[in-house]
């Protein structure tokens, strides 16, 4: 009989530190989420009424996908100020993760889409004019739903609630209870990892070099002026950076989180634990910062911000 993993006895010092680290981050940003994302989503659709082209379908997926995950963080902030003790049932446990996975995985495959098609129009611009349209933009919005909800249903297994020390309760998404088996805590491991590949390493290097094909494009341009390539310059710059910054940084620190649980339980209990408590905050910022990205491709929106 294979031995079980016990980590009912078992925790990080560091668990104050993620209590009040995260639930001081997502306070912030469920208010600036939630103004910052309406207020995008109402230009994006008052404003470009007229203009419906296919960036604003795709930036409004994205608006709505952050606007719904900022709506599970009254949950999230509750859980880590009562010290990581889960009060809501097993059920909205499940969907706070998987709301979280699915959210995560569309606002990365929704970046990519936008930086494809920003790529297209400059580059290729006969061959958008012919074959990239709103209609078709709206198809591949719901093939990304689609797609993603699938990629994201292993959460709702993953995730449980478990018993802690002074008859708390936790809810977790590794599954890591007291009777969690090896097989288990495998399979969650090669669920992450299939993750980390598929929802975020591709979609990213895709982005990579979309933006990359866009700033080299516009820099051979001698029809653009310099003010124009560095104000495109700064806005690839800013996209890159938020994408590394944001979600990288998550997905492998907790791949290896992961696999040092697994393989070497105590030894995640060092800088590694902070430092994924950290990514996590910064994995969820994305949302917070989303709607920039919307006023550097909408001259009407960028020009009701500045008026404002």
């Amino acid at each position: 009989m294979e031995p079980k993993i016990d980590f009912y006895n078992f925790s990080c010092n560091g668990g104050e530190f993620q209590e009040q680290f995260l639930s001081s981050m997502y306070s912030i940003q469920i208010c600036v989420a939630l103004l910052s994302n309406l207020f995008a989503l109402w230009l994006l659709v008052t404003r470009e009424r007229n203009n419906w082209h296919t960036g604003v379908v795709l930036s409004c997926n994205l608006a709505i996908s952050d606007l719904l995950y900022s709506l599970t963080l009254p949950m999230l902030i509750d859980y880590y100020i009562k010290e990581r003790d889960w009060l809501n049932g097993s059920a909205a446990c499940k969907i706070e993760r998987f709301f979280f996975t699915c959210n995560l995985y569309v606002s990365i495959y929704f970046i990519m889409c936008i930086s494809v098609t920003r790529y297209l129009a400059v580059a290729h611009p006969f061959f958008t004019r012919n074959n990239v349209s709103p209609a078709r933009a709206k198809v591949a919005s719901v093939v990304i739903w689609i797609s993603v909800t699938a990629m994201s249903s292993p959460a709702l297994r993953f995730t449980s609630l478990c018993p802690a020390a002074y008859n708390k309760t936790h809810c977790v998404m590794n599954s890591f209870c007291a009777t969690t088996s090896p097989d288990v805590a495998n399979s969650l491991f090669n669920y992450k990892v299939t993750l980390t590949v598929v929802g975020c390493f591709v979609p990213f290097l895709v982005t990579f070099v979309s933006y990359g094909g866009l700033l080299r494009v516009v820099w051979r341009n001698p029809n653009i002026t310099s003010v124009v390539k560095r104000k495109v310059g700064l806005m690839v710059f800013a996209a890159v950076v938020l994408s590394a910054i944001s979600f990288l940084p998550y997905h492998f620190i907790e791949c290896y989180y992961l696999y040092a649980r697994v393989n070497d339980p105590g030894s995640e209990c060092s800088f590694l634990y902070k430092a994924y408590q950290v990514s996590k905050g910064l994995v969820t910022m994305n949302m917070c910062i989303h709607p920039l990205l919307y006023v550097a491709v909408f001259d009407n929106i960028r020009m009701t911000c500045f008026s404002c």
